[in-house]
């Protein structure tokens, strides 16, 4: 029975125009998401050699000035790509994959973007992500919407009714079919893609594929619950795609605009001024003054002592740098504190939305998401104390730059860490398929 259904599904313009058109683009997503890991690669590539130039060039012009020659150098910090963000790309097009950051203010080097096309940041990356969770919901629309009504309101019913088993089994057949074409398919292309993007076959992609199969799943759960209430075809095919434009448009942008409204983050802006002004009126300050403030921070380098009122001083310079962050550290934390907290919040809710959950976990679990970022944004805290650390006692102590070893200061890369867990990531769209089998259980007696 099964060979023969499958036949007669193939042979449908239906079928074979949906298969066209999904492989078309899972193609296309293949091709963006390989250009965009290229483009990655490239420039975390360009970051070593640039890095040793720029040292080097700098040298020739400082290099009798250690406090002027650090003003210049700048330190590099690369956000490695996970092959998986081919797939899903997230906010990886937008926020930048290297951090090049002198010893100087952190706060006005941490936000700067990578000089990115306006035009391709409003249209978006057509990633495999994309696929998965616009488009295929709308292709098992198109495959199940009719599942019963066809059969009824072209008279075979009767027949079935006659000549099967059970109907109940008969309708499954047509349902297993069109499941299982659609999951070689998604299987097809995450294969094809693995491979064309060097992805391991590991536990991370493992999890990837089991999300974006069990997605898959819940809307044929959703499709075949609305078949069994036995409506016609109009009826099915409005009421489900209705469905889909609440769960995978209109309840995600209401989400997001009511999190921002309610957790604005005015501090985004407060934190630069606040860093700025920090900064700058140091220089209407005596330098007693900003070196005790600095001494408190730091008391390992107290024994360096204050340096004269009169002239300029590097010592007193970068301490007031640092001070310029210690004013905006405040608003600086209460911002990355609400950008956390509606993370958190888009999460409780994407809990009850199986579309915005799978994104976010497929986001997640590819690295690309707005956790990761703020995770990479916290390293390059770290990063940026070291190295000034490192520098300090050699400019308090007023050292030359002959006896560093700058072949040293290679760029650092933030390691991808697993921030997801297996059973979170599925646990909600197995709930999701179980509640609709149950609720399905009713009307599928009366079938």
């Amino acid at each position: 029975m099964y060979r023969l259904l499958f036949r007669q599904f193939l042979r449908t313009k239906t079928c074979q125009l949906g298969l066209v058109i999904v492989l078309f683009l899972g193609s296309i997503s293949i091709i963006t998401g390989k250009k965009f890991l290229i483009d990655q690669d490239k420039v975390a590539g360009q970051v070593a050699e640039k890095q040793l130039t720029h040292i080097k060039r700098n040298l020739e012009l400082h290099g009798d000035n250690l406090p002027l020659l650090l003003y210049y150098l700048k330190f590099t910090l690369v956000h490695e790509t996970h092959p998986l963000a081919g797939f899903s790309i997230g906010q990886r097009d937008l926020n930048p994959s290297v951090q090049m950051v002198t010893i100087l203010t952190l706060e006005g080097q941490k936000y700067d973007t990578d000089l990115v096309n306006p035009t391709k940041l409003l249209y978006g990356n057509l990633d495999l992500s994309f696929i998965i969770v616009y488009v295929f919901p709308l292709l098992i629309i198109a495959f199940t919407y009719n599942l019963f009504s066809e059969e009824e309101e072209s008279g075979t019913w009767k027949l079935v009714n006659v000549m099967a088993k059970s109907k109940l089994a008969f309708l499954m057949g047509k349902l297993v079919v069109r499941l299982t074409l659609l999951v070689g398919v998604l299987l097809l292309l995450l294969g094809v893609g693995a491979v064309v993007l060097g992805i391991s076959f590991d536990s991370t992609f493992l999890i990837f594929v089991l999300t974006g199969l069990l997605y898959l799943i819940f809307w044929f759960a959703l499709c075949f619950w609305i078949v069994c209430l036995k409506r016609n075809s109009n009826f099915n095919a409005l009421a489900l795609l209705s469905i889909w434009l609440i769960l995978v448009v209109l309840l995600p942008a209401f989400i997001n605009n009511y999190i921002t409204t309610k957790h604005p983050v005015p501090e985004a802006l407060s934190t630069i001024i606040k860093q700025r002004d920090g900064y700058h009126k140091k220089w209407d300050t005596n330098k007693k003054e900003t070196m005790e403030t600095f001494y408190k921070d730091y008391p390992q380098f107290a024994s360096y002592g204050f340096p004269p009122e009169e002239g300029f001083n590097w010592s007193w310079y970068y301490a007031m740098q640092h001070l310029g962050d210690v004013e905006s550290r405040e608003e600086s934390q209460a911002m990355q504190q609400k950008v956390r907290l509606r993370e958190e919040l888009s999460r409780r809710w994407a809990v009850a939305i199986p579309s915005m959950h799978t994104q976010l976990a497929l986001n997640d679990i590819a690295g690309t998401g707005l956790l990761n970022h703020m995770n990479f944004l916290k390293h390059t805290n770290g990063f940026h104390e070291k190295t000034r650390l490192y520098f300090y006692p050699k400019i308090f102590s007023n050292h030359n730059s002959e006896g560093i070893d700058w072949d040293r200061f290679q760029p650092e890369y933030f390691q991808l860490n697993g921030e997801f867990e297996g059973i979170a990531v599925l646990s909600p769209l197995l709930l999701s398929i179980l509640f609709l089998m149950g609720i399905s259980i009713i009307p599928m007696r009366k079938l």
